[in-house]
């Protein structure tokens, strides 16, 4: 029996082994392309490069001429961080008010954000855009800093009120006899209970956003404003030959934050996606 289990146990790891290469493999194959030229990449099957040398980082860093890559990995970080920090902030109050408070039109509210969570974002974009003309807010990160304040994240919302529901109201009642406000519950108790799904949501928010090509392509319009994903896409626009192992140099230089970003809250992160569908 004992034998049996670790043979099964052994298969088990060598499947996950042979799709985690897989999975890796692209990014394996993007970092060794900064160092090949456009011959070796499109004329040769190997792996490694002929010789390494950093001139794809170099010039890849250099951008368009008109604003260096710098930029646009600054403008990146002023983008997402914002963001990020506030879809947390009001997906945490919408959850608490949903979870622990009953108020008229609860149960209708609760059901539009759920149907608005099943929406595809393609079919607000025209009366989105119409809305930001209006307000003067095209060609502004504050198309995407002022929806993440105002709790437009229904993924989110639900999935902390998912967590919520699995921490006990009882807590919030010894916390009520000791004095504390229904704003002292959520910051001293809900929230550091709640850190794994808080950590799981930081992770998911910062990838999207920071992936994100169709939203800020429509939105900014200004090279100087332009983030990673855009400024990549520049570089193809603008070489007329185009030097790909500066376009790959820049791209990991682009997927380095989120891989950084996963592999030190990865422990976390799955805690907070197997912890977040319990209800109480």
């Amino acid at each position: 029996m004992r034998k049996k289990q670790l043979i099964s146990l052994g298969i088990k790891y060598i499947i996950l082994i042979v799709l985690g290469l897989v999975l890796v493999f692209p990014l394996v194959y993007m970092f060794f392309g900064t160092f090949k030229s456009n011959e070796e990449i499109f004329g040769s099957l190997k792996l490694l490069p002929e010789s390494f040398n950093l001139d794809g980082y170099i010039e890849g860093w250099k951008g368009s001429g008109q604003v260096g890559f710098g930029k646009y990995l600054w403008n990146s970080f002023l983008l997402v961080v914002p963001t990020v920090i506030l879809t947390v902030i009001s997906s945490l109050i919408t959850a608490y008010g949903f979870s622990r408070f009953n108020f008229p039109g609860k149960n209708i509210m609760f059901t539009v954000m759920l149907a608005l969570m099943m929406l595809p974002s393609s079919v607000l974009l025209i009366p989105r855009y119409l809305l930001f003309v209006d307000l003067n807010w095209i060609d502004d990160y504050k198309v995407f800093w002022v929806p993440a304040a105002l709790g437009t994240s229904s993924f989110f919302v639900y999935m902390f009120i998912q967590f919520f529901r699995g921490i006990p109201k009882e807590l919030d009642e010894a916390a009520r006899i000791d004095g504390c406000s229904s704003f002292r519950i959520l910051v001293n108790i809900l929230i550091p209970l709640s850190k794994p799904a808080v950590i799981s949501a930081t992770i998911f928010q910062f990838i999207w956003t920071w992936n994100d090509f169709f939203q800020q392509y429509i939105y900014i319009s200004s090279v100087s404003k332009y983030t990673v994903s855009l400024g990549l896409r520049m570089a193809l626009d603008t070489s007329t030959v185009i030097v790909w192992k500066e376009i790959l140099a820049m791209s990991v230089v682009a997927v380095l934050p989120c891989v950084v970003i996963f592999f030190c809250l990865q422990k976390y992160f799955v805690e907070g996606i197997a912890t977040s569908g319990l209800k109480g």
